[in-house]
């Protein structure tokens, strides 16, 4: 028998002693979801600004509201950034919770309020309770203010995932089909800076809602550009993708929503 068998045999029992330390460790061995990237909470505190950035793709890529970004760091509209700019992921400590803007619930049935100083005490915990709204409860007068359609043709692929790394929708078509603007609004970020979604375009709609088209190919329009509901904005393709397909995702104040709760049924 050679001799470098003998030599051999523990080096590789100790390559493998040492890939089952790291993986119980918590270092990972296979790379990452798509999208669960852009979702996750940053574990730095702040962001550098690089080139290419806008104030929208920096708060899509920390699962933050860009009104959020904006205040923490500073920032006025029409929130210009430049690179280099280090920027606040986090509120500043101390920060007095009563200046944040008020997350409003849906408008009620009727223009009668309940007053809660004045329901018996007894009765107050329920009334408060039955009157809090959850933070990706969407107001009904915003969605009726957008009239949305399909931004392209094609079978779903994978549906949204509340609990699961896919924040949107995948729709399989073929290379160069055509994407459409679900919705009005304005093209805030269109590039290839965020992580797991190739060549993407974001698309604010108002105050509170943007959407995001990832995966494209060849792009018809660029930051700044105002964008009518129906409008081709981009080619199918795969960029940072293992196929042709749309990756289209609708965030509602910062916070993930199931783009098909908007889109026509089918």
């Amino acid at each position: 028998m050679p001799p470098n068998i003998h030599r051999e045999a523990p080096l590789r029992w100790g390559i493998a002693v040492i890939l089952v330390l790291l993986a119980s460790c918590g270092f990972p061995l296979a790379p990452v979801s798509e999208q669960s990237t852009a979702l996750r909470h940053p574990e730095a505190g702040y962001r550098e600004v690089r080139v290419g950035d806008t104030l929208y793709s920096i708060a899509w890529e920390s699962g933050r509201d860009y009104r959020d970004l904006a205040r923490w760091n500073r920032v006025v509209p029409p929130y210009v950034i430049k690179p280099g700019q280090k920027l606040r992921l986090f509120p500043p400590v101390g920060a007095d919770q009563a200046n944040r803007p008020e997350l409003k619930p849906s408008p009620p049935m009727s223009n009668q309020r309940v007053t809660i100083e004045k329901v018996p005490e007894k009765k107050k915990a329920v009334v408060e309770k039955l009157e809090a709204p959850a933070r990706q409860h969407v107001p009904a007068v915003s969605t009726k203010q957008l009239d949305w359609i399909w931004p392209t043709e094609g079978a779903l692929l994978e549906r949204y995932s509340a609990n699961g790394p896919n924040k949107g929708i995948d729709i399989a078509g073929r290379k160069g089909q055509r994407i459409l603007a679900a919705a009005p609004g304005q093209v805030v970020y269109q590039g290839g800076g965020l992580r797991g979604y190739g060549q993407l375009i974001i698309i604010k709609h108002n105050a509170d809602f943007l959407s995001a088209y990832a995966h494209c190919d060849r792009i018809y329009v660029k930051e700044g550009n105002v964008i009518k509901r129906g409008q081709k904005i981009a080619d199918m393709g795969s960029s940072g993708a293992d196929r042709a397909k749309l990756h289209f995702e609708v965030r509602y104040r910062g916070a993930p929503v199931d783009p098909q709760d908007y889109l026509p049924k089918k």
